[in-house]
């Protein structure tokens, strides 16, 4: 049972509204699942509007983030619970050690690289997480493609492609995350990679 959900995204709204309606379902949906909210802790972009819509619909919202970006005034200082801590790496891990999967809405560099890092966690069987991408307007196309390329190209096994879980909407990734099971498939050994 998965009582909380890390949720990476853009600390900037992005420049289409569907970013943003998106952010908003997903944090009402966790609420009305009664499922944390784990995420960075701002106030701005699409991570404000995230957490301002579990809070809005009665869920619980956890923030952690570092003090250098508490200190530029984007911490989100009406949540449930709120995490100052000295740098990225201690945010990563509160936030991993804290949710029991993982969504990425859309988002640019940051948000790239905390979905890759639990995703490898996941591969390397560190963790037994699911790592999901709401895919807005295509969003993620391109990544999905590289992922597939990757296993194409034998730098992915299969059952490690399938790992990322994809859809259009919120509600339809956190039902895939929520029915998640890892594979047993060890990230080294003999596989086909013709």
């Amino acid at each position: 049972m998965i009582h909380s959900v890390c949720v990476f995204c853009g600390s900037n709204a992005g420049r289409r509204p569907e970013y943003q309606r998106a952010a908003q379902e997903m944090g009402t949906l966790l609420a009305r699942r009664n499922i944390r909210l784990i995420y960075g802790g701002g106030n701005v972009g699409l991570m404000g509007a995230l957490a301002d819509a579990c809070l809005a619909a009665g869920g619980a919202v956890t923030g952690v983030i570092p003090q250098a970006l508490g200190d530029k005034e984007l911490a989100h200082w009406g949540l449930t619970e709120l995490h100052i801590v000295k740098s990225m790496h201690e945010r990563k891990a509160m936030m991993a050690e804290l949710a029991g999967a993982f969504i990425a809405l859309p988002g640019g560099f940051g948000t790239f690289e905390e979905f890759f890092e639990v995703l490898t966690w996941t591969q390397l069987g560190l963790q037994r997480k699911a790592c999901g991408l709401v895919n807005v307007l295509g969003y993620y196309d391109s990544l999905l493609a590289l992922a597939d390329r990757a296993a194409e190209d034998g730098f992915l096994q299969p059952q490690h492609r399938e790992m990322v879980v994809a859809a259009e909407s919120p509600a339809a990734v956190l039902e895939m995350v929520l029915h998640f099971q890892p594979p047993s498939v060890p990230k080294w050994g003999d596989y086909d990679t013709t």
